[in-house]
């Protein structure tokens, strides 16, 4: 009777322990899906690509931050170069050729309180097509982002201090468009 308790028991407590690992696997998840400390990218590219030919993402938007469609370019540059396969060339003969442009710019009001705002919005659009050279065909993908300031900074403020974050998460989220397509 006694060794037959004692199975038990180490039987509930082997259970209990894997419930709690799940638990544990499971919250650890959740946590970290919807921000955006870690990103788990399952980079897809055609067995056949191997050079690609990333253009000057140009900026056709009705207001032009002078400095973003240079530093997108070269973030997007470096991050296909670095956790891709591919090689980068100028010349024509890409397998892949990635065109970019800059669609939206602008500013609207996200906060309200006292009759006063609060919030404003900086809201980028990126249309991206992506020409395959060997299928003869493009794909177009279109990545938005939204980043929020206090309203008692001027635009040019809440630029130089979003810069950073403005960069990495266009570029990854162009960068998981074009290889993970979500």
């Amino acid at each position: 009777m006694f060794k037959t308790r004692t199975s038990q028991r180490s039987l509930a407590v082997r259970i209990f322990s894997l419930l709690l690992l799940a638990a544990a696997a499971y919250g650890f998840t959740i946590a970290f899906s919807g921000c955006r400390v870690y990103r788990f990218v399952d980079v897809s590219i055609p067995d056949s690509i191997r050079v690609v030919k990333i253009n000057f993402i140009e900026n056709k938007a009705p207001y032009i931050n002078p400095q973003l469609s240079q530093r997108l370019t070269d973030r997007l540059r470096q991050k296909i170069l670095s956790q891709t396969r591919l090689s980068q060339t100028n010349g024509d003969n890409a397998d892949w050729e990635i065109n970019g442009e800059i669609r939206d710019y602008s500013v609207t009001t996200s906060g309200i309180s006292g009759g006063q705002t609060t919030n404003n919005r900086l809201t980028i659009a990126v249309h991206i097509t992506v020409y395959d050279r060997k299928a003869g065909k493009p794909s177009e993908y279109d990545v938005s982002r939204s980043f929020e300031f206090d309203s008692r900074k001027s635009l040019q403020q809440a630029e130089a201090e979003l810069a950073e974050t403005i960069n990495r998460d266009l570029t990854d989220d162009i960068f998981n468009r074009i290889f993970s397509n979500w």
